[in-house]
Parts: C-alpha cells; structure tokens; sequence
C-alpha cells in the first residue's frame, strides 16, 4: 500500500514539474523585463526541501554460493523513494546541507529454496549525507549544486541483508519561487544527482554476501520552505576607467563610471570632483591644455535609491578614483628584434627597430653587436654571424630625433655548434629457432647457419660494432635442468645440461670458427623466455644495448663449451 501511495505521488509530482516549466519560463522572462529585485529581497538562510526521489543504481554484486562460482546479480531502478534536505546558507551563494533519502523496491522474503535470486529483488537504500552547497539566484529560478559525502546502507539485490557503507553525491537542480507564504516557498523543478554507494555484506551464502560499489543516478523533485533572510542587501559598487590614461597636454582625457549590484527600480546619480574635470552623469572630461605635466585624480561618486532618497542607506552609496598623467613632450622610444634568434656559424639574421616619437619627429637609426658584424641605418639591419665565436650575442638598436633626444634597446641571438649526429641503438637482427632437430635441440642447423650468416655479413660490414646472443629454453627443458642440479648437490659427476647456454656458444663457435668473427665481439646471454630460439642483435659503437634490449643473464663460457657436430647414428632396419 506504501509502494502504490508513494509511486502514485511522485507521478503527480513529475507530471506537475512538467507542467510548470513553461509557465515558469514566461514568468521569468516576465520577471526579466520588469526587472525583479526578489533575487536580492527574499535571500534565504535556510532551506527545507522534501519530495518523491527516483534512484537508477548501476552495479552487480557477485554473490557467493555453496558450489564455489558466484552468481553476478544487478540492482533494478526504485522508483519509489522519498528525498528530505536542509540547507543552511552563510551568504546568498554558498551553504551546507544535510540529506535523508529511502529508496525501497520491495520487502524482505526469506529464501527458502536456497536458489540465490528466484523469490524477487529486494534493492533499498538509505542515505545520510552532509556537505557543501551553491545556489545563484536571478529572479524567481535558482539554480544549485552540491556535493556530499555520504553514509548508506545498502541492501539487496539478492536479499542480502543491510549494510552500510560509504559514498558521494554530486548534482545540482533548479528551483522555481511561488508567491506564496510570503515568498517562502519554492517548487524544486528537478533535482538530478549521481550517487555512489559502496557496501560489503560479507562472505556469507546464507543470506548472501559479496561487495557492491554502486554508481547511482537520482531524480528528484518536490517542495522547498525557505526560512530566515541574508542581510544586509549586497551595496552598490562603482568602478573608474580613464582613457588614455597618460596624454600630452591639450588632449582630452575621458573618465566613464559604472555602477554595479543597483536594482532595477533604483535611480543612480553621479558626481565627479578634481582639477579639470567637467561633466556630469557616467561619463566626464578632462581638458588638459592649462595643466602643468603630472599625474591627476578625479573622483566619481555614486548614490542609488528610490528617487529623491538616492544614498540614504549605507548600502546605497560608493566611490572610486581614477588617475592620468600630463606628459612632458617625450624623447622618442624604440623597440629591437632579431629573427632568427638561433643560428648555426656563418648564418644571417634580420635586425627589426622601431621607434616611436610621441612629436612624431623624423628618426635615424643605427646598430652595433658584440661579435660578428652589422650593416643598416633603416628599420632594418643585416646581421652576420661569420667569424663570431658560439655562445651569446648582443645586439643593440639606436634612434635619434633631431632635436637630439636618443632612446636605445637590446636584443640577442645564439650561435650554436652543429648538432652531434644522433645516438645509434640496438638493431635486431634474424633468430634461430632449435626445435626442428627434437635429438639435438641444441645443435645449429642449415637454417641456423643461413641466419647466422647475416649476422656475420653486418658485423663484417660495421667493423666496431658487436654482437649479442641471448638465447632461451622451454619450460622443460628448465624443468630437467632443475633436476639435474638437485642431483649434482648430491653426486658431483652428474651434468648439468644448460641447454639456452649451449644454444648460445654454439651459436658463437660457428661465427669464430666458420666465419672468422673475433670472439671478443660476441656476448652471449640467457633469457627468461619459453621457448627453444636464439636472438641476434647487433649493437653498433656507442650504443647502449642495456637500455635498448632487457638484457639476459650472461653466459659463463667457462663451463659451457661448444658441442662437437655429430651425425645421428643409422638405423638399423
């Protein structure tokens, strides 16, 4: 009967919601063109929030079971649930808020077939929640956003039986302001959060257990009681601008002030003080032709209010100061450049100046530099690098008016020594595979030779560079090693066959003695691979073939030697 009343509700609820928000859109724009102020006017420090809530849970639980395989089984939707907030607002943007919410899908049934999830679904969740919150209101709509961290207990899917948890909550949702009880009560439009819940029932079978971690989407929507005001009301601001704010007498300076947080129905009056100044409302002159060269303040002032009460009220009233120069006539100014700023011995570069004079007077231009050379009495120069050292440049750009007023600026450029060529690495080159011979799966084959063959043409072609052999045994051949050292501890004259390191001087002993390959170019190595192969690198002088190749474990040839090649003996039919 619970389920059919709260399901029932918060259908009328969603379908009000949808009702209304048309109607709250014309209201706003209503509000918008009359310029409401009860954004301002009915700011409120708490807010009580209850409605219908619907919970979207993401997540399956693997439930352990007699037999030793878990059974995974999902959460449904609840789309009975019942949503309880409080806010409490330390100014008209920001507060905290704690929530209570319940959501059931159904009630508990004990299973008694021992068959995990065939007696229905018995999802419910509640949550405690605390955390921060922001609204912006702007008329009668207010939008907001919060997040929390939460304490819920979990139950379901599979009848599991109440646990709680940790979780979080983020979301926002938008309000629509009723005129009613005096402006204390708002309809919540919707309320839209992604809820995560966390819970471990254990590793019980009977009931079940298993962990839950929840992803969560929540839709709600519902009443809000405001209670309490935020005063006092936000005061006018009033910012300056001059422009320009550094002139040369005679010009005109123009200061603008622009007043802020003034409601719509207020009027606003501006006054400006300072020497010079004229003018009145937001906007005032300065005539500079009488002023002496230095820097100036004019003050604008502001009062808002109904008209005729303009600035009564603390709140009402604001200032602000806005300062220029009166300049002496100035000597010319320049700027230098070079591009490029990086070269190489006997490169070029183009030298760019410009200046500026404030009398717009003629100019001439000249240029030095501490190394290399310089030519050009233009805009531009030529920069020449050739015989200059690598290392820092600097170059200076001169200008001169003819009244004999000079401004001078610096730049630079590098020169840099050629790039060293780059760093060579590790090549791989062809590997042997030992499988095909299952008698002698350590001996080098035809196809083994032709392979090492390449191997011996690129250490004949690049004359400092050497060779890398790692090579690998299979998971029985490691197998029966192992077994032959446990039986060396015991009796000395047991041999141990290393079949990867026999791999690997074979391999060698073919390239010394068949192809004339110096030895000391030949490092031989064991990988820690699966698998009856040998592979060949070449690492050419200077590079770093630990840092290239995950090296292996190197072969001590002292205990290896190279196999002598025997034929298999014939068979006897």
């Amino acid at each position: 009967m619970k389920s059919c009343v709260l399901r029932s509700l918060g259908l009328y609820m969603v379908l009000a919601a949808l009702v209304m928000i048309p109607m709250v859109v014309s209201a706003q724009v209503a509000a918008a063109a009359k310029g409401s102020s009860a954004d301002s006017q009915y700011a409120s420090r708490w807010d009580i929030f209850a409605g219908y809530s619907y919970l979207a849970p993401q997540g399956t639980v693997q439930i352990p079971t007699s037999s030793g395989t878990p059974i995974p089984v999902s959460y449904k939707a609840v789309n009975v649930g019942g949503l309880f907030s409080g806010a409490y607002y330390f100014n008209r943007f920001l507060g905290v808020q704690a929530e209570f919410a319940e959501h059931k899908f159904g009630t508990w049934t004990s299973n008694t077939s021992g068959s995990i999830g065939t007696l229905g679904n018995n999802d419910g969740f509640y949550t405690l929640a605390g955390g921060l919150i922001a609204r912006h209101r702007s008329g009668n709509i207010t939008p907001f956003v919060h997040a929390l961290v939460n304490l819920n207990q979990v139950e379901g899917p599979a009848h599991n039986l109440p646990k709680w948890g940790p979780g979080a909550t983020a979301g926002g949702g938008l309000d629509y302001e009723l005129p009613w009880l005096n402006h204390h009560m708002a309809f919540r439009l919707f309320q839209a959060d992604y809820e995560y819940m966390h819970a471990n029932f254990g590793p019980q079978i009977n009931p079940p257990g298993g962990r839950a971690s929840i992803n969560a989407a929540r839709l709600s929507t519902g009443v809000v009681f405001h209670a309490g005001s935020i005063a006092p009301p936000v005061p006018v601001t009033l910012g300056c601008t001059v422009s320009p704010n550094s002139v040369f007498p005679g010009e005109t300076v123009t200061l603008t002030a622009a007043g802020g947080n003034i409601l719509p129905k207020e009027n606003a009056i501006y006054s400006w003080s300072g020497q010079g100044v004229t003018g009145n409302g937001a906007t005032a002159t300065v005539a500079t032709a009488n002023l002496a060269p230095g820097t100036y303040t004019a003050t604008a002032n502001l009062k808002a209010g109904k008209a005729g009460k303009e600035g009564l009220k603390p709140w009402q009233s604001a200032s602000c100061t806005a300062s220029f120069t009166v300049k002496a006539f100035e000597p010319p100014t320049i700027s230098c450049s070079v591009s490029p700023t990086t070269m190489q011995p006997g490169g070029v570069a183009t030298v760019t100046a410009r200046g500026v004079s404030p009398q717009n007077r003629p100019l001439t231009y000249s240029y030095a530099t501490s190394a290399g050379s310089i030519s050009g009495s233009g805009t531009t120069a030529q920069y020449s690098s050739a015989g200059a050292p690598t290392g820092a440049v600097g170059i200076t750009c001169n200008v001169a008016d003819d009244k004999g007023h000079t401004a001078t600026a610096s730049t630079g450029l590098n020169i840099v020594a050629p790039p060293p060529p780059p760093q060579p690495h590790t090549q791989a080159l062809c590997s042997i595979g030992f499988g095909n011979d299952i008698k002698r799966p350590t001996r080098v084959d035809n196809e083994a030779k032709a392979c090492l063959d390449q191997v011996a043409l690129s250490l004949k072609q690049q004359s400092t560079a050497k060779a890398v052999i790692i090579a690998d045994s299979n998971a029985k051949e490691k197998d029966t090693e192992a077994k032959e050292q446990k039986k060396a501890l015991r009796n000395k004259r047991v041999v141990v066959e290393n079949f990867a390191g026999q791999r690997a001087v074979n391999a060698k002993e073919y390239l010394v003695t068949e192809q004339g390959i110096d030895p000391s170019r030949i490092t031989l190595m064991t990988g820690a691979g699966d698998d009856q192969t040998a592979k060949n690198y070449l690492v050419p002088a200077g590079a770093n073939f630990a840092k290239d190749v995950q090296a292996g474990t190197p072969v001590d040839e002292t205990t290896v030697k190279p196999e002598v090649r025997k034929a298999l003996p014939l068979r006897h039919r």
